[in-house]
């Protein structure tokens, strides 16, 4: 279930500093330059954007052979890197700012390039996609014959997301949504006929964007489109719906936009792979694209030119990060898993009802959290606990258990389940490690032999006598 990200690279580069004084030989601003960044751009953005949240991510495309190039390569460490030669200089983007003013951009070997080659390894990577990202940068790899077949032909099984260019060829038919912003949108519409007659009978005061994405919505044959309009959100046209649903953003005070329909992107796969609907997913996504431009966007992401080594790789795809660096909480258990397991780490299980945490269940879930590289608790849900400890319980809600828990160091993501056991959501999960409480001591678990069919292994962490659930909700029921 891996995500594959298709499209074009180019390395990006942001020189920074202070303009206090102008040049003596022309009126322009003289740049005091005191830091030099450098980053995957394109589609490496995107893929870099994934690896970094600990998703596994398989990045397609062609690379130049210069120093360019190696300097990409650099900077995807931690990506399964999949391509092929390009033929060209690869292109670099280099940016200058004045504190947080953009003073000029200048662009090296960003011509129009010949549509590359597909190889067979990269269409085999596509072949094994859960779910795929066209970052299409106008280079020419979207207009590859092959590689266009053949995501034609999976349009239909794989969730394709994909990011159009002005420069681009137009997205293959039947994909999931296709994510031009507002600007995008209104120039590709103007190229089909039909679109200012479209325009003429409309009302007055019909959404640009929306008459723009009905045009987009029937050219392009796409099962949805996603015209995204920054600080105003987006909206969602649906292929068979009538209406179109709006997408709010919450307000964020950003100054550079740069990256945010790259995390849009990253963000909708993820929540499609999740099985998510395409409408929350594009809420969720839009939203996350807001959260990455508050926390800084491009400029707070880290440097991985440094991190090379696939050890260290893998150590930073087993415990997922978010952008700031702190431990990402997830309530996608299985992919989270899935991510540990092919980082070359252990996965670690823990279950019960948590209805009233208190430090018996802190002590035990930290020794749990010690044995691997992630702890994921499956929880009871609340019809759950109501069968098995009666019609008063449970106290707290199964969203705000739920909640708790994620708010712990040391649980990394928590999956719900209704049954009385908690065998069908391990058989599921499959993790290397299932562990219970030491009252089990000396007692063969009764999940152990479903365990060990995959290889895993039970064990006990340490009981806590004289702290429990029921005693605490004894005590409160005293109190009040």
């Amino acid at each position: 279930m891996r995500i594959v990200v298709v499209g074009d690279v180019m390395l990006d580069v942001d020189l920074s500093g202070e303009a206090t004084r102008l040049s003596p030989d022309a009126p322009v601003p003289v740049v005091d330059v005191s830091g030099v960044k450098r980053r995957a751009g394109g589609a490496g953005l995107v893929a870099r954007m994934l690896a970094e949240d600990g998703w596994p991510v398989t990045l397609v495309t062609v690379m130049g052979d210069d120093d360019a190039g190696r300097q990409l390569e650099a900077h995807l460490a931690g990506v399964r890197l999949v391509s092929g030669p390009s033929g060209h200089p690869s292109p670099v983007k280099t940016r200058v700012r004045a504190g947080s003013h953009p003073v000029v951009r200048f662009d090296e070997g960003c011509g129009k390039a010949p549509v590359p080659d597909a190889s067979p390894a990269m269409l085999r990577a596509v072949e094994q996609a859960g779910v795929i990202i066209v970052a299409d940068y106008g280079r020419g790899l979207a207009a590859n014959p092959q590689l266009r077949d053949l995501l034609a032909g999976l349009a239909g099984r794989v969730p394709i997301i994909w990011d159009p260019h002005p420069s681009g060829p137009d997205p293959v038919p039947g994909v999931a949504v296709v994510t031009p912003n507002a600007a995008e949108a209104g120039k590709a519409a103007q190229t089909y006929a039909g679109f200012q007659d479209a325009g003429s009978q409309a009302p007055a005061v019909q959404d640009p964007a929306v008459q723009a994405g009905r045009i987009l919505l029937e050219q392009w044959q796409s099962r949805a489109v996603l015209v995204t309009k920054g600080e105003q959100g987006a909206v969602l046209l649906r292929k068979g719906s009538g209406s179109p649903q709006t997408v709010p953003a919450p307000r964020v005070e950003a100054g550079d936009p740069c990256g945010a329909g790259d995390r849009l992107a990253a963000s909708l796969a993820v929540h499609l792979l999740a099985g998510r609907d395409l409408g929350e997913a594009a809420g969720l996504a839009v939203r996350d694209a807001a959260d990455f431009l508050a926390s800084g966007g491009v400029s707070a992401l880290p440097d991985h030119a440094s991190s090379t080594s696939a050890a260290r790789a893998a150590r930073n795809q087993a415990a997922p990060r978010t952008q700031g660096g702190s431990r990402r909480r997830t309530r996608e258990p299985l992919l989270l898993a899935r991510t540990v397991r092919e980082a070359g780490g252990t996965v670690v299980a823990t279950g019960g009802c948590f209805d009233l945490l208190h430090a018996g269940h802190v002590r035990s879930l930290a020794a749990a959290r010690e044995l691997g590289d992630c702890l994921i608790v499956c929880l009871n849900s609340d019809e759950s606990v109501r069968r098995l400890k009666g019609p008063d319980r449970p106290i707290i809600g199964q969203q705000d258990r739920a909640e708790l828990l994620l708010a712990m160091e040391c649980v990394d993501a928590v999956m719900i389940f209704d049954d009385d056991t908690p065998v069908a959501a391990l058989d599921r999960l499959r993790p290397d490690i299932w562990v219970k409480g030491g009252d089990y001591k000396g007692a063969r678990l009764p999940e152990a032999e479903l365990v060990e069919q995959w290889g895993g292994r039970c064990l006990t962490v340490p009981y806590h006598p004289a702290r429990s659930t029921t005693g605490l909700a004894d005590a409160l029921a005293k109190v009040g």
